[in-house]
């Protein structure tokens, strides 16, 4: 099976460097929807059958386009929704936006009773994720479908990513950066795990080489 886990476009809180993880978060801004129809070029000749959002607005908006031009439904699903910010929650100051993003990196790491105050630790976010993940890829066997999109967000899709694939490590992930409606393409399964074959388009192996140090970096206060 092949899974493209997709971060939305760019929203008014990206542009202001805001923690904004609660549901509903902000609409998109015009250079978001821009960036949402452009999926449709990338992806739409892909033969995705089947696209789950979360259930933040944004995540929604990114998907219509490309469902719009499959004819698609967008299905919504919680466990897709960002790493929770918990108390910091709407900050964008530097400390903040570091301490969210220290978090992540600490479940990467493999300490996942991390968390911040108000906020889920790594066991909670890996199990509603996980959940979200099977529940897609059942439905669209189910379907007869073998390649399905999931609309995220940025400090979701790494953490998954970087702990669910077999090839990609915690440095890789902590230290290369998702844009905005950037792709990270996987084939495998819930069963026998999966495998990244592309990140923004980069092959693995060549983006890999990079992640020792001079891959491209997340910019702190854009991944969310």
């Amino acid at each position: 099976m092949r899974l493209y886990l997709v971060r939305h476009g760019q929203t008014s809180s990206n542009v202001e460097h805001l923690l904004d993880t609660a549901v509903p978060g902000a609409d998109l801004t015009a250079r978001g929807r821009d960036q949402a129809a452009a999926l449709v070029d990338l992806l739409g000749e892909q033969g995705i059958g089947a696209i789950t959002a979360s259930t933040l607005v944004r995540t929604q908006q990114t998907a219509a386009p490309l469902a719009a031009h499959l004819g698609l439904p967008v299905h919504v699903a919680d466990g897709l929704r960002e790493v929770q910010a918990g108390d910091l929650e709407m900050l964008g100051d530097e400390p903040s936006v570091m301490r969210y993003l220290g978090v992540v990196g600490a479940w990467l790491e493999g300490d996942l009773d991390a968390a911040e105050p108000g906020a889920e630790d790594g066991h909670a976010f890996f199990a509603r994720y996980d959940r979200a993940v099977l529940d897609a890829v059942t439905a669209a066997r189910a379907a007869g479908v073998e390649t399905l999109a999931l609309v995220s967000h940025g400090a979701a899709i790494r953490c998954w990513a970087g702990e669910r694939t077999l090839n990609l490590s915690a440095q890789f992930v902590i230290s290369t950066g998702l844009e905005n409606t950037g792709v990270v393409a996987l084939t495998g399964s819930p069963e026998d795990g999966w495998t990244c074959e592309s990140w923004m388009g980069a092959v693995v192996d060549a983006v890999a080489a990079e992640a020792a140090g001079e891959g491209p970096a997340a910019e702190p206060g854009t991944v969310f």
